[in-house]
């Protein structure tokens, strides 16, 4: 069987032919639903061309977001404003040095690597040639991907901004609206998956067989299995008692049937989380300090507070964000491992639809303590009025990170091996 014509699907294992698609269709997992590849208009070097024009403006948006101040505040004819840089800054020189690296690393460092990286990589595939560290390049920007949280970001600004008009006259700065901007762009580049960038450059820029990429141990067919590569979704032939030592083809990444350890490693990062999420929850995430003497805040104390004050919408969205999104992640990732380690053969479709809905809403509990991180670096009247982060946001924002972690080392496709006893069917 020729395996660079398979396709495997990433939540169950299902093997598929590779075909041609029409205008606007998609493949789809019959089993378990979830979108294999997609349509891309233009010919392959004109999705290069693409990709590298929407990267690049994008790469040119985020710098000026990080550049120019988002907002001004003015309270008794004093000012203060910040950009992003500063507002890390101002976190890590008042201490919260935790929360000052989440807000570096997942709303500068992954957002500026991604981009970066695909426009280095689009850029050369336009040229129809495979830059060098190819492989290792579209692998960090799978990585960067999962971590990079600009549409988070851009949520935690603007309830910033409408929290912050009952304290100050907000005046908006060029930042603010090339968030909003480079929010769109990113959402245009993430439609490009990696593992579609690799098809593509098998196109542009087709491997030789004497590429040392393409050597790999011989095996057996009658002792191999079908093994997919966890980086760019080549299915290779691989011995099993071989299990990691075994190499991609394509990209040379570690070949495993299946995540090592996924069950006890996800156990593990759960323990952790629900042991952090009671301080979270309990320990105040601000301090206001003012004339009248200092103040803490709790999660569900700044829900009641919106919600009084009018901001029932704001109240409602935090309230989402901060108790209902961590409490779920954790009830459904310990059904999802339980069911899993029990090799439960109930309801996979839903426990699948459950893990997708895991992945998808996990990074927005971060909204938080983007909103934490914001509001401490603008408001910093020291004669008036000084907010600070307090050790429940610490606590919250390693929850998050926790959970992130939990849900990314949780295999999917654990839930679809009692079904298919014989491995995964090829169609």
């Amino acid at each position: 069987m020729k395996t660079d014509q398979l396709v495997a699907c990433h939540d169950c294992g299902s093997l598929y032919h590779w075909r041609p698609l029409a205008a606007c269709e998609r493949a789809s997992c019959h089993r378990c639903q979830h979108e294999l590849y997609r349509w891309h208009k233009g010919s392959p070097a004109r999705q290069a061309e693409v990709l590298a024009a929407l990267t690049l403006g994008a790469v040119f948006v985020f710098l000026l977001a990080q550049w120019f101040p988002i907002v001004t505040l003015e309270m008794g004819g004093m000012l203060s404003g910040a950009t992003l840089y500063q507002a890390v800054a101002v976190l890590w020189g008042a201490g919260d040095q935790v929360i000052a690296a989440l807000v570096f690393f997942c709303a500068i460092i992954f957002p500026g690597i991604e981009l970066g990286s695909l426009f280095y990589v689009a850029l050369g595939l336009t040229r129809g040639m495979r830059v060098p560290g190819f492989n290792l390049v579209l692998r960090t920007v799978q990585g960067a991907r999962h971590w990079a949280m600009t549409e988070v970001l851009m949520i935690g600004i603007l309830i910033t901004v409408i929290k912050m008009t009952s304290l100050a006259r907000v005046e908006p700065h060029p930042a603010l609206f090339a968030f909003g901007v480079l929010t769109i762009l990113c959402a245009l580049v993430m439609r490009y998956e990696p593992k579609a960038l690799w098809a593509l450059a098998d196109r542009l820029a087709p491997l030789r067989k004497s590429d040392p990429a393409r050597q790999t141990t011989t095996i057996p067919e009658a002792d191999s299995v079908l093994v997919s590569c966890s980086a760019c979704g080549l299915v290779n032939h691989t011995c099993p008692s071989r299990d990691g030592t075994d190499r991609c083809a394509r990209c040379s990444a570690a070949l495993h049937r299946r995540i090592p350890h996924s069950v006890g490693w996800t156990w593990t990062m759960l323990l952790a989380a629900t042991l952090l999420y009671i301080p979270a929850n309990m320990l105040p995430v601000m301090y206001t300090r003012s004339i009248g003497g200092t103040e803490g805040d709790t999660i569900m104390s700044g829900v009641v507070l919106f919600w009084n004050t009018g901001s029932k919408g704001l109240a409602i969205i935090i309230f989402i964000a901060s108790i209902v999104v961590p409490v779920s992640k954790l009830a459904a990732l310990a059904w999802l491992n339980a069911t899993a380690q029990a090799r439960s053969r109930t309801a996979p479709m839903a426990r699948t639809r459950a893990y997708r809905a895991i992945e998808f809403v996990g990074r927005w509990s971060m909204l938080d303590i983007f909103v934490v991180a914001l509001t401490v670096a603008l408001v910093r009247f020291d004669a008036l009025v000084v907010i600070t982060a307090g050790p429940g946001a610490i606590a919250f924002g390693c929850v998050v990170i926790v959970t992130m972690v939990a849900s990314h080392q949780f295999d999917p496709r654990l839930i679809w091996d009692p079904i298919e006893s014989n491995g995964e069917p090829h169609v």
